[in-house]
């Protein structure tokens, strides 16, 4: 179980301080300038020189000027090599590697969106559903059929949020994309018959990450601003922060949660779903927990218009002076 010392999340705060601010610098920039080095044509040399070669040849024996080259061949090749320099390398003849074949066509924006989805890990939520046919259902039962397809893993958690509510946070997350949340724990130590005893409420400490990816199918290029403002997926992953300050960004998060938007255009909803690790240390109940407590702290046109968005924006601002973990754990269990 996490302490809940203000100097942890003091250091914390601090080290989140100093990485937000940028010092500027001067660079000297240096121009790198090579001279080009041209080779002549060795074809050309030998048509200015072809009587003389001929001569010289018949001088020598040789039946013509290839056979005087064969028999100067190791002279001409050594003379090559001396006279090399890094800048000046001797050319060498084309080769079938040396040919460039031609670039790929740009592949189509379906296509990026894809590649991109692929190397991210996010399943589509064509995955879970079939969404041209629940686009034909009303909301209420879209809704009902989210909830039934994650009611026999109790690993999974769901919600489905109004697309006006999930806008809100979303703004919210792009401005604050990390914060801390506390999860209830009932501490207990042994008492004098061996039978626990609780000694009150303390809580273990959660760090979260928000992050945006593009969508899983490509937007339409006559798509209008407000569709093309939920033309994206976005995630938020959970860790402990005693294992986030152990390993940083190697940490293994114990929950994933992401937001599907496929349907926020036409049906004003947004499909939520989250898979919580195995043997973790938290359960699905907890993990909801710490779900609903996003919403209390970034919905600042909802929820968080008071103290919770004002601890949010202390957390961002590393304002180590003002943010207390006692606020924090008591505004996390306002409803």
């Amino acid at each position: 179980m996490a302490s809940l010392r203000s100097s942890a999340f003091q250091s914390l705060l601090r080290s989140r301080n100093s990485f937000m601010r940028s010092q500027q610098k001067r660079w000297a920039q240096v121009h790198d300038v090579r001279f080009l080095a041209t080779h002549h044509d060795p074809n050309q040399v030998l048509d200015r020189y072809k009587s003389k070669l001929k001569d010289k040849a018949q001088k020598e024996g040789h039946e013509n000027v290839e056979s005087l080259k064969e028999a100067y061949q190791e002279k001409i090749n050594d003379l090559r090599q001396k006279a090399t320099t890094p800048l000046t390398p001797e050319p060498s003849k084309p080769s079938s590697s040396t040919i460039k074949p031609p670039l790929p066509p740009s592949p189509t924006p379906a296509a990026r969106a894809a590649t991109s989805a692929k190397s991210t890990g996010i399943k589509p939520l064509d995955s879970f559903i079939d969404v041209e046919k629940v686009r034909d259902l009303p909301p209420k039962e879209i809704e009902a059929l989210w909830r039934l397809r994650h009611a026999n893993s109790s690993q999974s958690i769901c919600a489905v949020i109004p697309v006006e509510t999930y806008q809100r946070i979303a703004s919210a997350a792009r401005e604050n994309p990390q914060f801390i949340l506390p999860l209830p724990r009932t501490q207990s130590v042994e008492g004098e018959n061996g039978a626990p005893e609780s000694t009150g409420t303390g809580a273990d400490i959660h760090f979260l990450q928000w992050a945006f990816h593009p969508p899983a199918s490509a937007p339409s290029t006559t798509a209008s601003p407000a569709a093309l403002a939920n033309a994206h997926t976005s995630t938020i992953i959970f860790t402990p922060l005693a294992a986030y300050k152990l390993h940083g960004a190697f940490a293994q998060p114990h929950t994933t949660i992401t937001h599907h938007l496929d349907l926020a255009d036409d049906k004003g909803l947004v499909l939520m779903h989250g898979q919580v690790m195995p043997d973790s240390g938290v359960s699905s109940s907890e993990a909801s927990w710490l779900v609903s407590c996003v919403q209390r702290f970034y919905d600042f046109g909802g929820q968080a218009s008071g103290k919770k968005g004002e601890l949010l924006r202390m957390f961002t601002q590393g304002d180590v002076q003002n943010f207390k973990i006692e606020d924090l754990m008591a505004e996390a269990e306002k409803l």
